[in-house]
């Protein structure tokens, strides 16, 4: 027992300690306010008229040897955002900081030591390939223009770099349109790595490959990872692939981040409105799960422009959850759990940041009838029966049922309950009737005729249930009607049998 307890004891403050270590990373780079405006020009003079906001202010930091994954919908600002950390689009405002150095305003020679530490891994594997030109000097090209000689020669270290990313040193004199999308993604990569950098942007570096190179490609990164101690930025749109790469999430839409937290936290308890309906979307490859309802959040709506994006926080013309304050006042990138940053009003799984503010918005009241009521209301929510209270099965008969189907269900009805109900006297009753029809078919025709009365009355002795007494009472008369007139009368007809073969038994 001593020994457990030690070696607890001992676990414990190593788990504590790996935390805090993966927290306290020294920061490669560091991004402030950054913003990337297209302007939009018209006329002759080419005056400008507006401007794309692509990137509208953005803050985030990536720490050494993590991967920050950036997810959003398609023209939200993932790709220019990457560019533009590179420094291969010059931005508009804010500030980039890369190991304590500000990058934002150098020029295209002052930025040429810096491409050994800062490469990226572009989208298309093919449009970014030069056709013209074999693989070796494609790869080849970092080491011409940075002026390095490699130990052992260039071709022998292109060479290297291809079989390290999985392919054939032989593909050395190959052209790219001899390679499959899977081979070309390699090649960028082997082209990315050759400098031994420090950060690389990977933008969407599976999204143009087939489902099973994919995991090829992923697997590979992670590898590269460990092995030669690479930061990444990986920019998709595949929730699956980032949660699998992914040390911590941003979430962008419309050229902000919403959210910003790590893995864990993002997928068990997503914050911001917007995260939670990307979380809905993934789909779950489990076939027991096939015939659950989930619970899918529909956006109603596109994203909408960035010329001319909505005031306040940007999500509240989709939003379910939008009121005033979401409509005037843009929220700020708080930190309302540690590690975890949101900028919303109106938080998911978390007290709300502006609870006086309680009237929702015209849109969010459309929004909402598309997002389940569990997920508007905060928590699981149990849907009340179809049917309260079953109604009687005459009255549901007589409304639904045909003619003959309600007969045959009343008639089992009411011979179930004169079995239950009689006393074992009267259960002997049918045999000594049988005997009683096949003695006289008079009175056999009676009792038919007795029977279709009893069906068309049966609604009555369902809703009117009395006591024996009272049913011998009925009974009797009804066989006295009979016998006088040798018609059915009346609704007490409907015990002409009983009475019939009562008769016969005194007899």
């Amino acid at each position: 027992m001593s020994e457990t307890k030690k070696t607890d004891e001992a676990a414990i403050p190593q788990q504590a300690s790996a935390s805090e270590g993966s927290a306290d990373r020294e920061v490669l780079l560091r991004v402030e306010g950054l913003t990337k405006h297209f302007p939009i020009k018209k006329g002759i003079l080419q005056r400008q008229v507006g401007a794309v906001k692509a990137v509208d202010g953005i803050d985030f930091e990536v720490r050494k040897g993590e991967t920050l994954g950036v997810v959003g919908e398609s023209g939200c600002g993932k790709s220019t955002m990457g560019r533009v950390i590179t420094r291969l689009q010059d931005p508009t405002g804010g500030k980039i900081t890369f190991e304590g150095q500000d990058i934002t305003r150098l020029k295209t020679g002052q930025m040429r030591p810096l491409r050994r530490d800062i490469q990226m891994i572009f989208q298309d594997p093919y449009g970014s390939l030069n056709p013209r030109h074999t693989i070796g000097s494609i790869v080849s090209a970092p080491f011409r223009l940075q002026g390095v000689e490699p130990e052992g020669g260039v071709k022998k270290e292109v060479q290297r770099l291809l079989s390290l990313v999985g392919l054939s040193p032989e593909h050395y004199n190959r052209y790219p349109h001899e390679f499959s999308g899977g081979q070309r993604q390699r090649i960028g990569i082997a082209r990315a790595l050759a400098l031994k950098p420090k950060l690389v942007v990977a933008d969407e570096p599976v999204s143009a490959l087939d489902v099973s190179i994919q995991a090829q490609v992923v697997n590979l990164m992670d590898d590269l990872q460990e092995e030669l101690g690479l930061t990444y930025v990986i920019i998709a749109h595949d929730l699956s692939v980032v949660r699998h790469v992914s040390d911590r999430i941003a979430v962008m839409y419309l050229g902000k981040i919403v959210e910003l937290a790590d893995r864990s936290s993002l997928y068990e308890s997503p914050m911001h409105p917007y995260t939670k309906a990307l979380m809905s979307a993934v789909p779950v490859p489990d076939p027991k799960r096939r015939g659950q309802k989930s619970e899918r959040i529909l956006l109603r709506g596109d994203v909408p422009s960035p010329i001319a994006p909505p005031s306040g926080c940007r999500f509240h013309t989709r939003c379910w959850k939008a009121t005033e304050i979401c409509r005037t006042t843009e929220p700020q990138l708080v930190e309302l759990r540690p590690g975890q940053r949101v900028a919303c009003h109106h938080p998911e799984n978390f007290a709300d940041q502006a609870p006086q503010d309680t009237v929702l918005l015209t849109a969010a009241k459309e929004a909402s009838e598309l997002v389940p009521d569990a997920v508007v209301s905060g928590g699981t929510t149990e849907k009340e029966p179809a049917a309260k209270e079953a109604p009687e099965p005459a009255e549901t008969a007589e409304a639904s049922e045909p003619a003959e189907a309600v007969e045959a269900s009343e008639a089992a009805e009411v011979t179930t309950e004169a079995s239950e109900s009689e006393e074992p006297a009267e259960a002997s009753e049918p045999a000594e009737a049988a005997k009683t029809e096949e003695a006289s078919p008079s009175e056999a025709s009676k009792a038919e005729e007795a029977s279709e009365a009893s069906e068309a009355a049966e609604t009555a002795e369902v809703t009117e249930e009395t006591s024996e007494t009272a049913e011998a009472a009925e009974a009797a008369e009804a066989a006295e009607a009979v016998e006088t007139s040798g018609t059915k009368t009346g609704p007490g007809a409907k015990t002409t049998n009983e009475a019939d073969t009562r008769e016969s038994t005194d007899k």
